[in-house]
């Protein structure tokens, strides 16, 4: 049997399939039944050619240059050949088939025995499918000189079809046979005896080159699941050249960061310390880490490692594969080095399914402590604060919404606060509520430029989604479902959601049967300036955004928060607790739910030296309510201290529309905690807007015609109902006079009357003083604001 028989039988076991390549590569002579050895030469000398070996060349049955010896001591049967010719040739007459991919080497041992010493070669002639020669083709093989009497000495060349190292004879894919046997030159004279000739299939030493992978084992790996099979796997690495790299079955134990720069096939699995990197360069994708650790998570866990720790690739596909996820996944432990990473990483294609587990369940600390507006983003003399994580939710008295633990430490006893605190000085009981993520980016100290497209959250009401790094910015949430999370959707603790990118996603809350009011999760919150949030959709949450920061693009968007209780309250959708926030909210379909405008996070929240509501601007909006109590607004301004006012708002170009009832008006102050300082009020501008089933219509500045049916010297017309949030009647921009003002007397009066504005005890009346007595209608344009 050949050596390549050998190594077949050990690969069938490991893979137990038929491979398209076997006939070619394995030992021709058992598989395909093909006849490579010659007879002996005890069978006869008619067989054996002085020349070619072609059909009618003289053979060496009755020359007097060759004898058969039937018993040489070392040989056995031999044939004994005299070198009559300059080069003298032996030739076996049968075809010895030449097959693509099918290498084959002639083996002959010869003696001197008397005479001059000739050079010995194995030789051959190449044949076509027609039976004739193939010229252009090396057909003579090394040579080796016979330097002693009695000494015997192997000479071999190998032919095949293809150019690899080690053939002697290429003979490509023109021939298809070959007569094969040796050539002696050199003087003449001389007697040598030639054993019987042996050719066989070497086709199995190249085989590694023909084969596009290279197997582990080959370089020392074990498999055993306790050996170290690391430098194993990267000599393997560098054998491959380009090929693919197999892990056969078993257990490989890589006790060592790994880098391999080919593709890897895994049938076995691998082991590594947590710690330990395994880099896939050649095939950097979730689904040969799933394989190479025997199973989907831990394969994750892997490939991220990777992700953030080699620059060949800036993403990782998840195959489309679902993760299920049964415990928080720390991204940062898991990663296990770094500390920062600001380099663009993404994460696409997946789904993440959060099955119910304990693991999942928040973690919840009541602690006393100390909150001063001197620092406002520090709770001091924190009790038992070792118990409080970071990424906590703060609840007590005077804490606005969506104020988290950023940072604990431990020895000075502080917390510091994604926010300050608006009315919370002195010291109480704190609730620290610590939800738990499906990834959970808060271990990073910052991180940014991280990207996830194409991805599903599968929250199921077990886990909640995504919560952020401390510090970072741009990271983009895209094309992605963020499905029942239990708690919260993304979760900001810190300013790592500074420009913020949501796009084209879909969030779906766990409360889709819970009355607006009794709800309690949040899509998503934003510490930091300069989100985006774009063409997205997102339903039934208690609130949708819980938004800080100024410089915000709300664009594109359709958020709904009913439910399906009649005359019902509705709770803020996107909430903005920052006063003066320069942003916009512009071709969205706001759906059963309020625009909520506060300044909850701000520890001295009376008015100072500061910027006070303003620099929104909402255009081209769909407004829509349906079963909603008559209360019920879409515009709501909260001040959580006083003086307060409106110094830039615009509200144009929207669609306010109210299904199954109707409601008193779009817009109002909710000064449950303080009014605003509606004397102080400035470019506002509520125009262009269509009201369906508004009972007052709000316009500023609002043109209205009055009329006076009985004569008066002083003429108090009251336009505030449409003035937006109850603000006074402060200017009157014109009066025009629509047919005769006319006098007791029936005579026309030619004189203008003067304006007075903010008379009466609300501000809301304009006053026109006339000369005289007088009656008959106006036309008047006044506004609650100054407009510069």
């Amino acid at each position: 049997m050949s050596g390549f028989c050998a190594v077949t039988a050990h690969l069938a076991p490991r893979f137990g399939v038929a491979y398209p390549w076997k006939g070619t590569w394995m030992n021709k002579a058992i598989t395909d039944g093909l006849v490579l050895m010659p007879p002996e030469f005890s069978g006869g000398l008619d067989v054996w050619s002085s020349e070619d070996g072609t059909p009618g060349s003289a053979t060496y049955d009755g020359s007097p240059d060759a004898a058969l010896v039937p018993a040489d001591q070392d040989f056995g049967g031999c044939v004994e050949i005299l070198k009559s010719n300059g080069t003298q040739k032996l030739r076996y007459m049968g075809q010895t088939t030449i097959l693509p991919g099918c290498y084959l080497r002639i083996r002959i041992r010869v003696k001197a025995i008397s005479g001059n010493l000739p050079s010995v070669a194995i030789a051959g002639w190449a044949g076509d499918g027609s039976s004739g020669h193939v010229g252009g083709l090396v057909e003579v093989g090394p040579s080796v000189s016979l330097t002693a009497y009695g000494d015997i000495v192997e000479v071999s060349a190998i032919v095949g079809t293809g150019q690899r190292g080690g053939v002697d004879m290429v003979w490509g894919n023109g021939a298809i046979y070959g007569h094969f046997g040796l050539d002696l030159t050199g003087s003449n004279g001389g007697l040598v005896r030639i054993d019987d000739i042996i050719i066989e299939d070497i086709t199995s030493a190249f085989h590694r080159d023909m084969m596009d992978w290279v197997d582990v084992r080959d370089y020392g790996a074990v498999g055993n699941g306790v050996s170290d099979d690391s430098l194993a796997f990267e000599a393997a690495d560098i054998a491959a050249a380009g090929r693919e790299i197999l892990v056969p079955a078993g257990v490989y134990h890589l006790a060592s960061h790994v880098s391999l720069d080919n593709p890897v096939r895994f049938e076995g699995t691998v082991t590594m310390p947590d710690d330990q990197r395994l880099v896939l360069r050649g095939n950097y994708e979730l689904r040969p880490y799933v394989e190479a650790f025997g199973g989907e998570l831990l394969g994750f866990k892997k490939a991220f490692q990777a992700l953030l720790n080699f620059s060949n690739h800036e993403s990782l596909d998840m195959n489309g594969l679902r993760i299920d996820v049964d415990e928080p996944l720390d991204l940062q432990a898991i990663e296990g080095s770094l500390d920062t990473f600001e380099v663009r990483r993404v994460i696409r294609n997946g789904q993440f399914n959060a099955v119910a587990s304990t693991n999942f369940d928040p973690v919840i600390a009541t602690s006393q402590a100390t909150y001063s507006t001197a620092s406002p983003n520090t709770l001091t003399n924190v009790a038992n604060i070792a118990n409080i994580q970071i990424g906590s939710l703060v609840a007590a008295n005077g804490v606005g919404r969506e104020v988290y633990v950023k940072d604990t430490n431990i020895g000075a006893g502080t917390i510091t606060l994604s926010q300050p605190l608006y009315n919370a000085a002195g010291t109480q009981s704190y609730t620290f509520t610590r939800f738990q993520y499906i990834l959970d980016f808060s271990g990073f100290s910052k991180l940014s430029k991280f990207t996830i497209t194409d991805v599903e959250f599968q929250c199921s009401g077990n886990a909640s989604g995504i919560m952020l790094a401390p510090w970072g910015q741009t990271f983009h949430l895209k094309d992605s479902f963020m499905t029942k999370p239990r708690e919260r959707g993304i979760t900001s603790i810190g300013t790592g959601c500074q420009d913020l990118q949501i796009d084209r996603c879909h969030f779906v809350s766990s409360e889709q049967t819970v009355a607006a009011t009794a709800r309690t999760s949040i899509a998503y919150n934003v510490n930091a300036n300069d989100a985006k949030i774009r063409d997205s959709r997102f339903e039934r949450f208690a609130h949708t955004g819980v938004m800080f920061g100024n410089g915000h693009l709300i664009v594109g968007n359709h958020w709904f928060q009913g439910d399906d209780q009649l005359a019902a309250p509705r709770l803020g959708g996107m909430v903005f607790t920052y006063p003066n926030m320069k942003s916009v909210i512009t071709g969205n379909y706001i759906d059963n739910c309020s625009i909520e405008w506060t300044n909850e996070h701000d520890a001295n929240p009376d008015f100072g030296v500061e910027f006070s509501f303003g620099g929104l601007t909402v255009t081209g909006n769909i407004f829509t309510a349906s079963d909603v109590a008559s209360w019920f607004n879409y515009i709501v301004i909260k001040p959580y201290g006083t003086g307060h006012f409106i110094q830039g708002l615009s509200v144009t170009g929207n669609t306010f529309k109210t299904i199954n009832g109707s409601i008193d008006r779009i817009e109002a102050v909710d000064n449950s905690i303080a009014d605003l300082d509606f004397g102080r009020s400035r470019n506002v501008v509520f125009e262009g807007n269509t009201f369906n089933a508004v009972t007052q219509a709000t316009i500023n500045p609002v043109t209205l015609e009055f009329v006076q049916g009985s004569d008066a010297l002083i003429w108090s017309l009251d336009g505030s109902g449409y003035l937006p949030f109850g603000g006074w009647s402060r200017n009157v921009t014109s009066v025009v006079t629509e047919d005769a003002i006319t006098n007791t007397g029936g005579g026309d009066v030619f004189a203008m009357p003067y304006v007075s504005t903010n008379v009466g005890i609300d501000n809301n009346l304009i006053q026109l003083t006339w000369p005289e007595d007088c009656k008959g209608k106006v036309i008047v344009t006044s506004r609650m604001d100054n407009p510069f």
